[in-house]
């Protein structure tokens, strides 16, 4: 299957728990009435981005989140990347996108390595590792006979993990994520842009809407980049589902026109 549909979610999170739940269900159901083979949520998506707020909220893979995942995908006979949400797992907390195949099954599960933590004077002041674990493991996942590499959002900024990914064979990579108002307009095109020529691959970038009642103003503008560094489809700021279709046939062919790994690869043996 050389062409796959993927469904972007860029929804709103709001304080109740339950609401952000619900709603991420109705835009899977949406976007497989629309024909989406994959459907990708963003970066907490049950959950307000606030350190304050993901203890509360966080959950174990048997939680309602993790359960409302697995019946979405299976009802809908898609594959659903669930985000990202708060994890529980005894005493630590982590960053963590849940990924379910057609029949509800679990295939992947990434923690996110490159926790956010910025100070920027007087604009922004966030930090993560207050409250989160650091992931360890770099993850890739099978679906419909072609691989994706799993990313959220800070860690695009570390082109070495990007690069491995696609050294373990990604041809995209999806990347729930919640990019602020601060950094959003400068570096979120420009990086995703450069990440999918730097690996020849495409970036499936899904963020979160903007609310005026949470503290954390969520950039948006999910995209999808393909291998040549071209945007393909996005959004603005409102609440919205994109659908596109990858055409994987184009990763094959601009690799090798520009066998970017395969240089890699031997200059490394070189060195060796």
């Amino acid at each position: 299957m050389d062409k796959i549909n993927v469904a972007l979610c860029q929804m709103k999170t709001i304080a109740d728990k339950e609401e952000n739940l619900k709603r991420a269900e109705e835009m899977i159901i949406d976007a497989a009435i629309h024909g989406a083979q994959i459907v990708v949520l963003p970066e907490m998506f049950n959950t307000p981005y606030d350190i304050r707020a993901f203890g509360g909220y966080a959950e174990g893979e048997v939680g309602p989140t993790c359960q409302m995942l697995a019946r979405a995908a299976k009802q809908n006979n898609v594959v659903v990347v669930g985000g990202s949400i708060p994890e529980r797992d005894e005493e630590y907390i982590y960053n963590t996108s849940f990924v379910y195949d057609q029949q509800g099954l679990r295939i992947a599960k990434y923690r996110k390595k490159y926790l956010f933590d910025v100070e920027i004077p007087g604009e922004l002041t966030f930090r993560e590792s207050r409250v989160l674990s650091h992931g360890a493991k770099s993850i890739v996942f099978t679906a419909y006979g072609h691989k994706f590499g799993l990313a959220i959002c800070f860690d695009i900024r570390f082109p070495e993990y990007i690069q491995k990914l696609s050294k373990k064979g990604a041809e995209a990579i999806i990347m729930p994520a919640s990019f602020n108002t601060t950094t959003g307009p400068a570096h979120w095109e420009i990086l995703g842009r450069a990440r999918a020529v730097d690996n020849q691959c495409y970036m499936v970038m899904v963020a979160t809407s903007p609310d005026a009642n949470n503290n954390y103003q969520s950039h948006g503008h999910s995209m999808v980049v393909d291998p040549w560094g071209e945007i393909c489809t996005s959004a603005d700021v409102d609440e919205t589902m994109l659908l596109w279709t990858m055409d994987f046939t184009k990763v094959t062919e601009i690799r090798a026109r520009l066998p970017l790994l395969g240089i890699r690869a031997e200059r490394k043996k070189d060195k060796v």
